[in-house]
């Protein structure tokens, strides 16, 4: 991966829905060649997948919570969250904790409810958001230099 690369995944990280003319202007490189250059990084899975950013607040989902679970039944609570549509980031962890869920609702209250239904599998640690000020800082920080 050279430079024009990593400009080309970091113009994408910003903008998703860019036109192949525009990435092509802002980079100083004709319209073939960046197709060519974008269909290579999508064969080795630097590029997995576009995306549309949503607003959860418009959605009406204005409570979010990081959730450190701790289970005995890892695979009835895997499955239990892929099933629950406010887990929407999971992750197996070491330590103490199993999990950490990012859970999206729309109120405290429903967060409540939420966990509730997750005690059934073990136990929590919940982290109530107050506010955002970055997510998915992934560009230019991590992407690999040239060696």
């Amino acid at each position: 991966m050279d430079q024009i690369d990593r400009k080309i995944l970091s113009i994408l990280h910003d903008n998703a829905r860019i036109t192949i003319s525009e990435m092509s202007r802002m980079i100083a490189m004709s319209q073939p060649a960046v197709t060519e250059r974008l269909r290579k990084l999508e064969e080795q899975r630097v590029i997995t997948g576009y995306r549309a950013e949503l607003s959860l607040s418009k959605l009406g989902k204005h409570t979010t919570a990081f959730v450190l679970f701790k289970s005995n039944s890892c695979k009835e609570f895997e499955a239990f969250s892929e099933a629950a549509p406010e887990i929407v980031d999971f992750y197996r962890t070491s330590g103490e904790f199993n999990y950490l869920l990012k859970v999206v609702t729309e109120t405290s209250e429903t967060l409540e409810g939420f966990l509730e239904k997750c005690h059934t599998f073990g136990f929590s640690s919940t982290l109530v958001v107050l506010s955002t000020r970055f997510e998915d800082k992934l560009f230019p920080a991590f992407l690999p230099t040239e060696a």
